[in-house]
C-alpha cells in the first residue's frame, strides 16, 4: 500500500466532549489509524466509494481548538507500517457547546412564564426554591415577593416519559461532498418536565379566584406551542402536552397575612436532545461499490 491520502473531512468542527460521527476521504489501507490532535480517534467502518476510501469515525475528547488528523496504515497485526502515514494540518476544530444559544428548555419555560402572565396574572416570576423564607418568622416559606397576588414557578425536575419516547432509531437525511447521506441517530432521551406552582395573596378570597384561574388555565390549555425554529417561522411549530399534576393545596394561616396555595403542572414529551448519531449510510438509489466493516 502506498502512503495514504486525505482529501476530505465532513464534517470539519464539532464538539469538545467527543463522540461525533466524522467522515474521512482519501486513500487509506484497509486497517487506518486515525488521531486528532494526538488522541485516537474510534474507527467505525471502512469502505470504498469507486476510487477513493471513506472511514466513518468517532472523535475523542479533545481541548478546543485547531488540530491536525493523522491517518496511519496499520498491518495485520495492529502495528503502523513505516512510511504508511498522512496528514492534514489543522484539519478539525474542537468547539465548546454554544451556551450563548438559547435551548429549547429555556424556551418552554420562558413560554410557559408568559401564558401564565398574559392569562391568570401578571406578577409571574420564576425561582429554583421556595424554601427560602424571607421574613423570618414562623409563617408559610415564601419568597418575598413584589406585590400580591403572584405566581412563583418552580423546577423543571426532568422525569423520563417511556410513553412518549421513540423506541427505534430515526434517520436524518444530510448532504455532503459525496451527495446525500442517511444519518442513523440514537433515540432521543424524551422526558415530562414538572414544575411547581405556588400562589400567594393577602386575601383568603382572592386566593380561591386565584386558584380558579390556575385551574382554569390548566384546563383549557392542552398543549404548550412554539416554533420549532425561532429564526425560521418557515419550519412551523412543535407542541407538547400541559396538564396539571397533583393536588392543589392551600395554606390560610399565616402570622404574616399571607396565603398560599401550592400546585404542580407537567410538560409531557419533551425530547432533551436529538439522539448521538449511530452511523452515515449512502442512500439506496447511491450504489456501493464495495463494503468493509470494522468492529
Amino acid at each position: 500500500m502506498a502512503t495514504p491520502t486525505i482529501s476530505a473531512i465532513v464534517p470539519a468542527v464539532g464538539p469538545s466532549s467527543g463522540g461525533d460521527l466524522i467522515r474521512l476521504e482519501g486513500d487509506f489501507g484497509a486497517r487506518p489509524f486515525v488521531v486528532f490532535g494526538g488522541r485516537p480517534a474510534d474507527v467505525v467502518s471502512v469502505r470504498r466509494e469507486g476510487q477513493r476510501s471513506v472511514v466513518e469515525l468517532r472523535t475523542p475528547i479533545h481541548e478546543p481548538g485547531q488540530v491536525d488528523v493523522e491517518v496511519f496504515n496499520l498491518d495485520s497485526a495492529g502495528a503502523p507500517i513505516p512510511g504508511e502515514r498522512a496528514v492534514m494540518p489543522l484539519a478539525y476544530r474542537f468547539e465548546r457547546p454554544a451556551i450563548v444559544r438559547e435551548a429549547d428548555l429555556t424556551r418552554v419555560v420562558r413560554q410557559l412564564l408568559r401564558e401564565l402572565k398574559r392569562q391568570v396574572v401578571a406578577n409571574v416570576s420564576a425561582s429554583v426554591s421556595v424554601d427560602y423564607d424571607d421574613t423570618g418568622t414562623d409563617g408559610p416559606a415564601v419568597i418575598a415577593m413584589a406585590k400580591l397576588p403572584s405566581l412563583v414557578l418552580t423546577g423543571p425536575t426532568l422525569r423520563q416519559n417511556r410513553f412518549y419516547s421513540a423506541n427505534a432509531a430515526h434517520y436524518d437525511v444530510v448532504g455532503t461532498p459525496a451527495g446525500l447521506q442517511a444519518v442513523r441517530r440514537k433515540p432521543a432521551m424524551t422526558v415530562d418536565l414538572m414544575f411547581g406552582v405556588t400562589a400567594a395573596s393577602s386575601r383568603a378570597a382572592e386566593l380561591f379566584n386565584l386558584m380558579g384561574a390556575v385551574a382554569t388555565f390548566l384546563n383549557r390549555n392542552r398543549w404548550l406551542e412554539l416554533p420549532r425554529d425561532p429564526a425560521d417561522v418557515s419550519k412551523g411549530t412543535v407542541r407538547w402536552e400541559l396538564d396539571a399534576d397533583g393536588d392543589f393545596r392551600t395554606q390560610l394561616a399565616s402570622r404574616d397575612d399571607v396565603r398560599v396555595f401550592t400546585c404542580g403542572l407537567v410538560v409531557r414529551g419533551f425530547d432533551v436532545d436529538e439522539g448521538l448519531p449511530l452511523d452515515l449510510t449512502r442512500l439506496v438509489n447511491q450504489p456501493v461499490l464495495e463494503t468493509e466493516g470494522l468492529s
